[in-house]
């Protein structure tokens, strides 16, 4: 079987500079030949030295007439490639894409320019979701000016394609942004309990969406942290994490109102059920999350006292 690399998208959306970006990387740079068929020719255009390197061919198919399973095999006969890449137009309907029987789809990326997103979700549905609908993959890039909208972005793509992975990117690279429907605790719970994961989660996602868990009820069981610059009626609960390696350790942890504080001994364990407020700290150095305490009880150190992002 050979192996074949679908690589779709609308015109200017990425698909030259994703492609270039594999065809760089020393996995992807085997033995063989790759031939990287263009369906377009948009305004960016591989670099000679890089096709060389990689030891990428080029051929053009311009017209939707001659993507034919025929003439994709005179191609592979005339270059006997290794793996196959297929930059395809996004312009032709990838339903009617036909592929000789012998070549195996190892992989399938949509990439979308995030900025141009809505026209194109708008005026051309049909054709966007025969692209995503069996991708792998979704990318989307340029979202430097919509991340406000990447929740709904991801809902659309859901919807077509509940299986795809969908990457967002901006001027600095990926963005890693927790949407709400992939907590993994349900926000409209009277009482949001958090396990290991779900503490880890909600302190991220608390520093960037604050404004989901305003008046929020938490529980969660956690270490007891007492600074010595706290008021008498104040204590951090929270949890040592360890993000990559045993070397980089961290607490974390919000303040906590609680008019029990001054009982409370460094490390102690306790089961804290508090209320989430945005309130001026000056440890903050601006406004943050507050915890107001509506109990505060003793309980045994959980069983891995530590937690872990890696």
């Amino acid at each position: 079987m050979k192996p074949v690399y679908v690589i779709n998208g609308f015109l200017e959306s990425g698909k030259t500079e994703f492609i270039s970006f594999t065809l760089d990387q020393p996995y992807f740079q085997t033995k063989g030949t790759t031939l990287l068929i263009l369906c377009e020719e948009g305004e960016k255009e591989y670099d000679e030295t890089l096709l060389k390197k990689s030891g990428t061919v080029v051929e053009l198919v311009e017209e939707e007439a001659d993507f034919t399973p025929s003439h994709l095999l005179e191609l592979e006969k005339k270059h006997k490639p290794e793996r196959i890449i297929i930059e395809y137009n996004g312009m032709w309907n990838y339903k009617n894409a036909k592929l000789p029987w012998h070549w195996k789809i190892e992989q399938q990326i949509t990439t979308i320019d995030g900025s141009t997103f809505p026209m194109y979700y708008t005026n051309m549905r049909s054709l966007l979701a025969e692209m995503i609908r069996n991708s792998d993959m979704i990318i989307f890039n340029r979202c430097d000016n919509v991340r406000d909208e990447l929740g709904s972005y991801k809902r659309n793509i859901k919807a077509v394609n509940p299986a795809a992975e969908v990457i967002f990117e901006d001027a600095n690279g990926e963005i890693n942004e927790i949407f709400e429907e992939d907590l993994p605790y349900d926000l409209n719970q009277e009482i949001i309990d958090l396990d290991n994961t779900g503490y880890g989660i909600w302190y991220l996602d608390s520093m960037d969406h604050l404004e989901r868990y305003i008046g929020k009820k938490m529980r969660f069981v956690a270490m007891v942290l007492k600074p010595g610059n706290f008021p008498d009626n104040y204590f951090v609960p929270g949890r040592m994490a360890m993000t990559c390696c045993a070397d980089d350790m961290a607490f974390l942890g919000y303040a906590c109102e609680f008019a029990g504080a001054g009982a409370l001994k460094q490390k102690d364990w306790v089961k804290v059920t508090a209320v989430v407020s945005k309130e001026y700290w000056e440890d903050y150095k601006g406004e943050g999350p507050i915890l107001h305490a509506v109990s505060v009880e003793k309980t045994k150190a959980p069983k891995e006292e530590i937690i872990s992002f890696s």
